[in-house]
């Protein structure tokens, strides 16, 4: 399950640490050349459509409710079993409402700030996830993604191989229960969404007042909505929805960093452009797939260029081919990243528990 520190007081310090880190980036080795010069050739495409904007809410949120009215009126009638199944679309409707609250955080989706906060704020309500605490550990995400000096911000915790021995017995037990695909799956979307989003521990004032300006928003939805149809109709029929939709929305995480050759370096070796387009993935979904999770699977143009909305994202890699094979993932290979949990630095790569235990073996 992911990992967020707030360790930043305002949106104009997140954009300096961007800037610091691109600006670093520029004066790295020659190896990042070339994913550097895609940001020329993406900085077209960064101009959202305030039309186009509206459209994709108004097909998202609207069939959002339709469904969740759907589900509680097959419940009410006694037809759980259709109020059950029309809970797996209404929650990646809610995954899709989420991706519009990311890019919301990225000032992509509207071409005006106070649009894209106050629509990510309302969308909080619905996906359970504070807004402006949000925004702001993403953002140090953005600016850290792929470095092992700063690690634990926005991101799944990950051991390098080295550390992972290094721990005592319980150290190790304790990493491998948290990357047990049960317990970061199963148990990740109710701690994440349920109880961790709740306090922004070590955050400033503001999102203090933000974040408990969602809870109160939430507690007075949920509190409307169960004394409209009652407490028992509510927990069955939302419930398995953000549990599907936390669940998808964590493997999604998940699996944009977390595979094989993935970039992982030292301080010293990381630069924000290498990084970028080498260690996110280009999850390849179905066409279907690719609709309800808003294009986020072209996770390393996003990282590149994270202003740029998500619906010409496709276009992109319509416009440079190049781009389509780099770290490109099917959903068949991306299953396979489960038993990927630890950072080999020699290798280069992520590789599994067995692959470190046959390796002492050998030794």
């Amino acid at each position: 399950m992911p990992s967020r520190k707030s360790v930043v007081s305002d949106q104009g310090y997140s954009n300096n640490i961007m800037g610091l880190m691109i600006k670093k980036s520029e004066s790295s080795s020659a190896s990042a050349a070339a994913p550097r010069n895609w940001t020329g050739v993406l900085a077209r495409y960064r101009e959202p459509s305030q039309v186009r904007g509206i459209f994709e809410i108004t097909v998202t949120l609207v069939p959002f409710a339709a469904l969740w009215a759907l589900a509680w009126a097959a419940n009410y009638l006694g037809y759980w079993e259709l109020s059950l199944l029309l809970t797996i679309p209404a929650a990646g409707f809610l995954v899709r409402l989420f991706m519009i609250q990311h890019d919301c955080g990225h000032g992509s989706f509207f071409r005006y700030r106070l649009a894209n906060d106050w629509l990510g704020r309302f969308l909080g309500v619905l996906t359970l996830t504070p807004y402006d605490d949000w925004r702001r550990a993403h953002a140090v995400h953005h600016a850290s993604s792929g470095d092992l000096d700063r690690r634990g911000i926005g991101d799944v915790d990950t051991l390098t191989v080295r550390e992972f021995q290094a721990r005592s017995f319980w150290g190790r037990l304790r990493y491998r229960l948290y990357r047990h695909p049960l317990v970061m799956f199963g148990l990740g979307p109710v701690y994440l969404f349920v109880l961790r989003q709740r306090l922004p521990i070590g955050a400033d004032r503001l999102t203090w007042v933000s974040t408990m300006a969602t809870n109160a928003s939430i507690a007075a939805a949920i509190v409307a909505l169960v004394w409209l149809i009652g407490i028992g109709p509510f927990v069955l029929v939302h419930l398995p929805i953000v549990l599907l939709a936390g669940a998808a929305g964590i493997w999604l995480f998940y699996v944009q960093h977390q595979f094989e050759e993935t970039f992982w370096a030292r301080d010293s070796e990381w630069n924000f452009y290498g990084a970028a387009l080498h260690g996110s993935s280009h999850y390849d979904l179905p066409i279907l797939l690719r609709w309800f999770t808003a294009n986020i699977g072209v996770h390393h143009v996003h990282h590149l260029c994270s202003r740029i909305p998500f619906y010409r994202l496709p276009q992109i890699l319509r416009d440079n081919p190049d781009l389509r094979s780099i770290g490109r993932l099917t959903l068949l290979q991306s299953l396979r990243c489960v038993r990927l949990t630890l950072w080999d630095e020699s290798r280069r790569r992520l590789v599994s528990f067995r692959d470190v235990r046959r390796s002492a073996m050998k030794e």
